[in-house]
């Protein structure tokens, strides 16, 4: 049920078991947590579709989980919950990586809505690539690895895998550094000087090459002051919206 799972992070049990209750009316699949570790623990576990994240946690502060969340799951789509009225408080949320933010008390409608909107917002981000393949080397992007010819498997990190399926979401097209900086690293700031994404990318050829041995994989072309975009001979697979694998 990937991108209907929603993680309910709230440690007022009538507020969260209200969510809860209107989601799973509306044919979403919840997940409840009630304080900051736990919310983290389950945004990481599971093949999520958005997090609801209350501020006010006990056991790790809600613009701490969302720091953390970053991490390893730059484009998660993230709606702050918050009875904090400061401006401030919901600025900072949002230069952290939120999307959007509801302020308490809100009707389920209003969730809802808010929650749709961001949801549309998701083409823009990388779509469900299944796996790329070149010859008998496969990346398989579920798992995160790269299972290779020769019998190796290798984990990929989740912002190798971000990378990839973004450039995977765009591969009859190239894909600029600011376009990945904004979608996988959640950077907005065009004019922010930055080697991140060209220190990844290197680091990801070096570990798909490395599978590959002698054999001449162009798994990343560099377009020259332009960006990236995946190698012409990969194929790609993607699930449709039915879920169903399609070329």
């Amino acid at each position: 049920m990937a991108g209907r799972r929603i993680v309910v992070v709230e440690d007022e049990e009538a507020i969260r078991r209200g969510v809860a209750d209107a989601l799973t009316y509306s044919g979403y699949e919840v997940v409840e947590a009630a304080d900051g570790e736990t919310g983290l623990e389950a945004a990481r576990s599971h093949d999520n579709g958005l997090v609801l994240l209350d501020l006010a946690l006990p056991k790790m502060d809600g613009l701490d989980v969302l720091v953390e969340l970053r991490k390893t799951h730059p484009v998660l789509p993230v709606i702050i919950l918050t009875a904090r009225g400061s401006e401030d408080d919901r600025v900072r949320g949002l230069k952290l990586g939120a999307d959007d933010y509801v302020v308490k008390p809100f009707s389920a409608k209003e969730l809802l809505a808010r929650m749709e909107a961001v949801l549309r917002r998701t083409p823009d981000r990388p779509h469900p690539v299944q796996s790329i393949t070149s010859g008998g080397h496969t990346i398989d992007m579920a798992r995160s690895e790269v299972c290779f010819a020769g019998g190796t498997v290798t984990a990929l990190s989740e912002m190798e895998a971000e990378i990839l399926r973004h450039l995977a979401s765009g591969a009859d097209r190239v894909v600029t550094r600011e376009e990945l900086l904004s979608r996988v690293w959640g950077i907005q700031d065009h004019n922010l000087e930055t080697r991140a994404v060209d220190m990844h990318i290197t680091r990801l050829r070096t570990k798909l090459d490395a599978g590959t041995g002698a054999e001449r994989v162009e798994w990343i072309q560099t377009v020259r002051g332009k960006g990236y975009m995946l190698g012409k001979d990969l194929t790609i697979k993607c699930r449709d919206v039915h879920g169903e694998s399609a070329p």
